[in-house]
């Protein structure tokens, strides 16, 4: 099974780009979001980065929370 990188629709602040970002390494969100805010105030990772994918990266599929 091959794995995909896409914009979480369950756990987003603002575009999913994070949420995404943790679904596909198997991490936390919070460790994630913290690892971005670090990378582009300290480190000059450019915002550009995160808007781009905001832009590219596909929707993940919708999921409405019920298990059947």
């Amino acid at each position: 099974m091959e794995k995909k990188f896409y914009l979480s629709q369950t756990d987003k602040k603002i575009a999913g780009v994070c949420g995404g970002l943790a679904e596909y390494f198997n991490l936390d969100p919070l460790v994630v979001r913290i690892f971005v805010f670090c990378a582009v105030f300290f480190w000059g990772l450019s915002i550009w980065f995160y808007i781009l994918l905001w832009i590219f990266a596909p929707k993940g599929p919708d999921f409405d929370g019920i298990t059947r």
